[in-house]
């Protein structure tokens, strides 16, 4: 972001927990995005803190129980990075998404972050850039009640859905989704 000349803007789009880097870019280069799109992401902002969503929605169905964790900040500290088991992803993240699709998925399991530490976001500068949520009906690891609770609670400037999705949008609906990212796209521009 930081070497995009200064006349150039971008479309920023993060899925799940990708929600959070995208918020962390609108917070440090506002001038810089045109749009952030959070597809059924983690959608934090100046009055919602990360922290609380994800209690939220991992209270609620993203249960990380039979996951692997690694305790890298010492074994009395929280977890600070995750590994989703095969069942998970097979009954909760794909779940709707074509078997080819969750076989190199669960070929390429890699650890993810566990943020648990505050997102400041302001309202100067989080505050400026558009916003557009894409809510997936069916998506069982960020289910749909959470999806509209985040709306709710940080409205963005508009909502699109994707009935029948999954929480893997690119793979259970890829027409939708990209058809979606392109229609903000244009209309963002």
């Amino acid at each position: 972001m930081e070497s995009l000349p200064p006349e150039d803007r971008v479309i920023l789009v993060g899925h799940s927990m990708g929600g959070a880097s995208i918020s962390i870019a609108m917070e440090r280069f506002p001038e810089k995005i045109s749009v952030a799109v959070f597809a059924t992401a983690a959608m934090p902002g100046p009055t919602l803190s990360y922290l609380t969503i994800f209690k939220e929605y991992s209270n609620d169905r993203l249960e990380l129980k039979d996951s692997e964790y690694r305790y890298d900040k010492g074994p009395n500290k929280p977890p600070a990075s995750a590994i989703f088991a095969p069942q998970r992803m097979t009954s909760v993240l794909y779940q709707l998404s074509p078997p080819e699709d969750l076989a190199l998925a669960l070929s390429s399991l890699r650890y993810f972050p566990l943020f648990d530490e505050e997102i400041k976001l302001t309202k100067e500068k989080y505050g400026l850039v558009r916003r557009v949520y894409i809510v997936c009906d069916q998506d069982l690891a960020i289910g749909e009640d959470t999806q509209r609770w985040m709306i709710k609670e940080n409205p963005p400037h508009e909502v699109k859905v994707i009935n029948g999705s999954d929480h893997m949008p690119m793979f259970s609906k890829p027409q939708e989704f990209f058809s979606t990212l392109q229609e903000i796209s244009e209309k963002y521009s």
